[in-house]
């Protein structure tokens, strides 16, 4: 039965080749040698003293040979639990301590790392570990964050909720039709937080059922664009639709929500009077289609280009969430691209200068 430490596997495994190099050694040389010896001492060539001394000779290489082989073994064997005992600690000591800190990661020290030191295959597997760790520990902090920002989102509406019903209920505050839209708005907004985390749920995780089909992204915007349009046209704002047919392998009804959360985004940052426009195109080398939404509003920063696809993330704080949405489309954007087998992300030129949001799918 085989050794369960690396130590001693390794330590058996030098000994059983020093073993086999070994006897393959005494066999030629306690087997072969004295043949081969014997040939060239000529056997005394007939003559009895000759062959007295042959004999006396021959035993005496043997005896010196076997002396030389048990030699051979001790050194062999003492070289091989050096070398063994040298190599494991290059080998099973950083195993060992992979293991040690993935029982550390395994009880939630997501900050865990272990040092890169050997070159080779145990550098590969230091650096994927490490890479993994860290991976673990993003995914920890962003489950945090969303249990406190939705625990956020949620207390908001609650208290208004609570304290208006407290109200209606001692007495202190009338029943008029103004109590009731206002509830009636904190319920709605509720429900609209509930629904939306839980369209991103089903996104990310993949449980969407889609109806994959041929989609021209062009037809796909106008439709979105012309529910938008009167809401737009109310502050002033147009919406352009350009480029010709990007036929996209997609679900119609999830691209209809990418370009209506595009529109909706650059609709609230931009300023009244201004033009946004939803642009198709066909990059290079044609296996893709591709949907940009630009808009004249606040753009971004380079840290803010990919912050804004986070689920509750807002480019400015002050803004209320009861006006801006309840601040997960982009992260379903980002999510629904990915189950479309595409991707999504944002360019701006800077603050200021307006920003674009792209969508990029499959080719049909």
């Amino acid at each position: 039965m085989l050794p369960r430490s690396l130590r001693a596997r390794l330590l058996l495994a030098f000994l059983v080749v020093a073993a086999a190099a070994l006897g393959t050694v005494g066999v030629a040389v306690l087997f072969v040698g004295p043949g081969y010896f014997a040939d060239a001492m000529g056997h005394g060539a007939g003559d009895p003293a000759g062959k007295a001394m042959d004999e006396a000779t021959r035993i005496a290489f043997a005896d010196a040979m076997r002396r030389a082989l048990v030699g051979a073994t001790v050194i062999a064997t003492v070289t091989a639990a050096i070398v063994s005992l040298a190599v494991a600690a290059r080998i099973a000591g950083p195993i060992a301590g992979l293991a040690a800190a993935a029982r550390r990661i395994a009880g939630g020290h997501y900050a865990e790392r272990v040092p890169v030191a050997e070159p080779g295959e145990l550098e590969e597997l230091a650096s994927s570990f490490n890479e993994m760790a860290a991976s673990l520990e993003a995914t920890e902090r962003r489950r945090l964050q969303l249990v406190g920002d939705v625990a956020h989102e949620l207390r908001t509406p609650l208290t208004t909720l609570d304290g208006y019903l407290e109200g209606l209920q001692d007495g202190v505050i009338e029943p008029k039709d103004e109590t009731w839209r206002l509830l009636r708005a904190e319920t709605g907004r509720l429900n609209r937080l509930v629904s939306d985390l839980s369209e991103l749920w089903r996104a990310e995780g993949r449980e969407l059922a889609l109806e994959m089909e041929p989609v021209d992204l062009a037809d796909a915007a106008r439709d979105v664009a012309e529910q938008f349009a009167p809401g737009a046209a109310q502050r002033g704002i147009a919406i352009e639709v350009t480029g010709g047919p990007a036929i996209a392998r997609t679900d119609h009804d999830r691209l209809a929500q990418i370009v209506a959360n595009y529109l909706s985004n650059a609709l609230r940052h931009a300023p009244d009077g201004s033009t946004v426009t939803v642009a198709t195109s066909t990059p290079a080398p044609g296996t893709t289609v591709r949907l940009s939404v630009s808009d004249a509003g606040p753009g971004l920063t380079p840290d803010q280009l990919d912050a804004v696809f986070e689920r509750f993330y807002r480019v400015d704080p002050a803004r209320s969430r009861a006006a801006g949405g309840s601040g997960i489309g982009l992260a379903i954007v980002r999510a629904l691209a990915a189950a479309l087998g595409g991707r999504a992300w944002a360019e701006s030129p800077g603050p200021g200068r307006g920003s674009t949001f792209y969508l990029e799918v499959p080719r049909a």
